[in-house]
């Protein structure tokens, strides 16, 4: 093995123009803020893809690389391992050889975890490399069924334990006892854990008269796991509300807390909210990854005149820009990525958030606390005494936030905010209702955008697809524009978990603010007038961006309507 810098396999991906000597330098500016591998710098930035990396690495170091999704382990292969050991070092057996173990590893300069599997194999470790994600998805693929039966062991060992399920504080007081030894206390770890490793973003811990339903939330769609018996949820709600800090003994009253942990090497923040409900209390965890806010505007969804109009646009010294959509359709992640790519040295961002889900480097955030007055109107006020450059209010809720929004915006400071309508031109009538004056409007938005998520057809096992005649006609297509297209759809395999989908993106509707605009907003033109002027200005509409984007195989026809409708007369 190669006993160079673990950096200079970057010279690799110079060498073969993967990577350019400016988005080097980007990636090592960013890599000495926030301390993470060069590898994953790169892949977050979008320089270059994963298995690029790795394969530069493996060069570097002399080292075999390999595509997990490529190839088949035996199961003779994988039992040399066991999975607790393949989890917690997050490793994979590949072959053996005269001995010789071939162990599959994100890191070569990870003597230690070499080291520690030498000696707890009893064999001669050799590394390949591969992604650190390719490696997790097989350890859950390979291992997959006998997580499940350690699920089922967790319960029927917390069922064998003498625990009064009934009171709540002797449930908390064993679970404290215990300290993680506790039945109770695994089982919640292997839940987060196990939704963290199918990318879920949220987790739902439901009550019903005779089970608990938990769900979890995967690329926008819940997906029901096996559910804990009745009983147990005194224990795994006390479990949870401690981890979050809250009041175990409040059993009436909704609670928020949050959970810091650290799995497989990365941080996660889940936002925890408890809801009492007829049959018990229910509880809900945001799971949110610090590490996937550092997204670039390119990996947001953008087609090509829709980035170049959102570059122009975050670049204004001053004026108002509204995301418009509806919860959870990634209007903070496109807010964040401005803010990632405006964050320099010589500018100062406050951002005025409710609450704040991730903590971004270099920039100064401010959490909405209302039971003691701080609202987002006050928080701004006392912004602009801190001369910032850029603002950030987390939503435009009332008339008295809008204006202090709107007269920052006109004392020369860029402000971003949300509002809660459904397309880009209802966002100018959305302000006036509030109770702004439409000349305010006018004079202080610069644009709007409307977006939603919408799934991306899986890579592994997606092949061509012919959509209905009705869905065609549903998103206005022509049966010429239908046959120069290449519709695509997902089969189903184990990297998608058998759904046709894999991971997401967003669909965008934008509109700048021009001097015909301008006037009708004047006039207070209805909704539909706006409409029809901006999309003669060019504004393409969700609809027709989503079509785009099926057209291109990147997303199913079927996907974007059951996302956004076909409008007539729009």
């Amino acid at each position: 093995m190669s006993k160079g810098r673990s950096g200079d396999f970057t010279e690799i991906l110079v060498k073969k123009q993967i990577i350019g000597r400016d988005q080097l330098a980007e990636a090592q500016a960013v890599q000495k803020s926030t301390g993470a591998k060069m590898t994953e710098t790169l892949v977050k930035l979008g320089c270059c893809s994963p298995q690029e990396a790795m394969q530069a690495m493996a060069e570097f170091h002399g080292l075999q690389c390999v595509d997990l999704n490529n190839i088949s382990i035996p199961p003779s292969v994988v039992e040399l391992v066991p999975e607790s050991v393949a989890r917690e070092n997050v490793i994979l057996p590949l072959t053996q050889e005269n001995g010789a173990l071939k162990v599959i590893m994100a890191d070569p300069m990870d003597l230690d975890t070499i080291q520690k599997l030498t000696f707890i194999l009893n064999k001669d470790i050799q590394p390949v490399l591969a992604p650190r994600e390719q490696i997790i998805e097989s350890i859950n693929r390979y291992y997959g069924q006998s997580e499940t039966e350690s699920v089922d062991s967790m319960l029927a060992e917390f069922t064998d334990t003498a625990i009064d399920t009934t009171e709540t504080e002797n449930v908390a007081k064993t679970i404290e006892l215990d300290g993680s030894d506790a039945p109770v206390v695994r089982l919640c770890n292997l839940m987060i854990q196990e939704a963290i490793q199918l990318r879920a973003s949220d987790i739902h811990v439901e009550p019903f008269a005779d089970r608990i339903r938990v769900r979890y939330r995967i690329d926008g769609v819940l997906v029901e796991r096996d559910s804990p018996p009745r009983r147990l949820l005194p224990a795994i709600l006390s479990r949870l509300k401690i981890m979050g800090n809250m009041d175990i003994a409040e059993k009436r009253r909704p609670q928020d807390g949050r959970i810091k942990m650290g799995i497989s090497g990365r941080h996660y923040d889940l936002r925890v909210s408890v809801l009492p409900t007829n049959h018990g209390q229910a509880c809900c965890m945001r799971i949110l990854d610090r590490a996937n806010i550092q997204v670039s505007i390119r990996d947001l969804g953008f087609g090509d005149e829709d980035y170049q109009r959102f570059q122009q646009i975050i670049k204004r010294p001053n004026g108002i820009f509204l995301v418009t959509g509806p919860t959870g359709s990634g209007k903070t992640t496109t807010l964040y990525a401005a803010l990632n790519e405006l964050n320099r040295p010589d500018r100062k961002i406050i951002t005025a958030e409710d609450p704040v889900e991730y903590y971004l480097p270099g920039i100064n955030q401010v959490e909405v606390k209302a039971g003691i007055g701080l609202t987002f109107a006050r928080i701004i006020r006392a912004m602009l005494r801190q001369a910032p450059n850029i603002i950030l209010v987390g939503e435009i809720r009332d008339r008295e936030t809008a204006d202090i929004a709107i007269q920052a915006s006109l004392t020369g400071h860029l402000v971003f905010s949300t509002l809660h309508t459904n397309d880009a031109p209802s966002a100018i009538t959305r302000l006036i209702d509030i109770g702004v004056q439409p000349f305010l409007v006018a004079s202080s938005v610069i644009a709007m955008m409307a977006q939603r998520l919408i799934r991306v057809v899986c890579q592994k096992c997606k092949e061509p697809d012919t959509p209905s005649r009705s869905e065609l006609r549903a998103a206005g297509l022509t049966d010429e524009q239908a046959r120069n297209a290449s519709f695509m759809r997902g089969r189903g395999c184990s990297h998608c978990h058998h759904t046709g989908y894999r991971g997401r993106l967003g669909i965008f509707e934008m509109m700048k603010m021009t001097s015909a605009i301008r006037e009708m907003t004047f006039k207070r033109e209805p909704t539909q007038v706006i409409r029809r002027q901006a999309r003669l200005l060019g504004m393409r509409t969700l609809l027709e961006d989503g079509v785009i984007k099926s057209a291109k195989g990147v997303t199913t026809l079927d996907e974007v309507l059951s996302t956004c409708h076909h409008e007539s007369g729009s």
